[in-house]
């Protein structure tokens, strides 16, 4: 019997398609450090504008990822069924979902960037800077939704290498943008973000000429309810499995910053490498989320199980072998960020925790790709509020118990281990096998 650790029938599949979106992941921070680094020496106050600003930006854009997985699930099944039509045809009607949803996010950044930024805490001359940037910051959205769109057709497709080109140009041209207005035009911080919405915009464009292309020459274009409304549906459980999950970080940062200085300083350090390392392992679950709706689609329901197996068996290898490098590296990596002994110690203290974090979370986002991809986002949007919950009762605890930073990341591990659970539970089952190009039908692999 094949040792479960060496190379697999699998593999190489899986690995196509999960480097070029290893590439179009790790593009966006480092795209954002770069950003930072430029609006950085303009000052402190325009530094701290762009940080309130972007936080903002960020989230929306997030909540908003239901077009990118949704999407994904959807054409993935319809390719593996043959219907290519239909998959041309949704990538239109996600296109005008992207757009209008953009539009109306886009409206109420901009209309209540006053009170988004108070809400934050910012205030005097930092709030009129960030406020600014929000504004400008907001005519970009529709175009970035649009792109979220247009990636998730295109990996649905199993094209995941135009989609990093695209990617990749778009920040290239938005790195020279800001270096250009801010620097050889003076615009300061509004030409920061200035340069920002043109290559967004830029990004928009080539994803849009890519969804309006797919739909065929003599395909109906115009906006159909009822051919947009399932894409609506998973969105909607989709946000609300991310307000979960977000939701559990603002009350872990809250929690740590009752603590101490301190301590919100390891927990920002701790933060910043998961939320990277979470990237490098995320590829592995959308190479799931296509591979496993094309396997469905086509009606090959053992095959689906077979190949998510495997993909669960490289993401848990991934996830130790990253635990382990992050281990070796515990006296070397916190002062990259800091020299500050009273960090240090404190980092010392959730190190452990974030180590073993990385074995039980690639689990949990390899079952989140596979589940995406059957389509059974209610379900991981039940999964994560249960998930949230839990990582609430240990931080509330850790709180009023004094627990200190290693209760507040012990909660982490809580949080990613009742993932595991409750869809590894889902994943043993037959229910998220439904076969055929509508993963609202009952018909699984047991009775087909």
């Amino acid at each position: 019997m094949r040792s479960r650790w060496k190379p697999g029938p699998y593999d190489r599949e899986i690995i196509t398609l999960a480097l070029p979106a290893l590439g179009a992941l790790a593009a966006e921070p480092l795209y954002l450090l770069a950003d930072t680094a430029i609006v950085g020496h303009l000052g402190t106050a325009q530094l701290a504008a762009l940080a309130l600003a972007s936080t903002i930006l960020d989230a929306l854009a997030t909540f908003c990822n239901f077009l990118t997985y949704g999407v994904t699930a959807h054409v993935a099944r319809l390719h593996g069924a043959g219907e290519h039509e239909r998959a041309g045809g949704l990538a239109v009607q996600a296109l005008w979902v992207a757009l209008a949803v953009g539009l109306s996010v886009a409206a109420i950044a901009a209309g209540a960037a006053p009170a988004l930024i108070a809400v934050l805490g910012g205030h005097g001359h930092v709030a009129l800077l960030a406020t600014h940037f929000l504004r400008v910051g907001s005519i970009g959205l529709p175009f970035a939704l649009i792109a979220l769109a247009g990636q998730g057709y295109q990996r649905g497709t199993g094209n995941l290498r135009s989609p990093l080109i695209i990617v990749v140009a778009a920040n290239l041209l938005n790195v020279a943008l800001e270096l250009w207005f801010v620097y050889g035009l003076h615009l300061g911080l509004p030409g920061s973000a200035w340069g920002t919405v043109i290559a967004q915009a830029a990004m928009g464009a080539a994803f849009t000429v890519a969804l309006w292309r797919a739909a065929g020459v003599s395909a109906d274009r115009r906006p159909h309810w009822a051919r947009m409304r399932p894409l609506l549906e998973m969105g909607g459980a989709l946000v609300l499995r991310t307000a979960s999950l977000y939701g559990a970080f603002i009350i872990a940062s809250a929690v740590v910053a009752r603590i101490g200085a301190p301590s919100l300083g390891a927990h920002q350090i701790g933060m910043q490498l998961f939320g990277f390392l979470a990237l490098l392992l995320d590829a592995i679950a959308i190479a799931g989320q296509v591979i496993v709706g094309r396997r469905l689609g086509a009606g090959d329901g053992p095959g689906a199980r077979a190949i998510a197996q495997r993909m669960i068996e490289l993401s848990l290898l991934g996830g130790v072998v990253l635990g382990a490098i992050l281990f070796a590296l515990r006296d070397v990596l916190p002062r990259v960020f800091t020299d500050d002994p009273r960090v240090l110690g404190r980092a010392a203290v959730l190190w452990p925790l974030l180590c073993l974090l990385q074995v039980v979370g690639a689990v949990a986002y390899a079952l989140d790709g596979i589940l995406l991809g059957a389509g059974e986002t209610t379900y991981l949007a039940k999964s994560m509020i249960v998930s949230g919950a839990a990582y609430v009762a240990v931080a509330v605890t850790a709180l009023l118990l004094h627990w200190g930073l290693a209760g507040v990341w012990s909660g982490f591990i809580v949080l990613m281990v009742v993932r595991d659970l409750t869809c590894g539970a889902r994943f043993r089952g037959e229910r998220w096998i439904v076969l055929g190009s509508d993963p609202r039908r009952t018909s699984t692999a047991q009775s087909s």
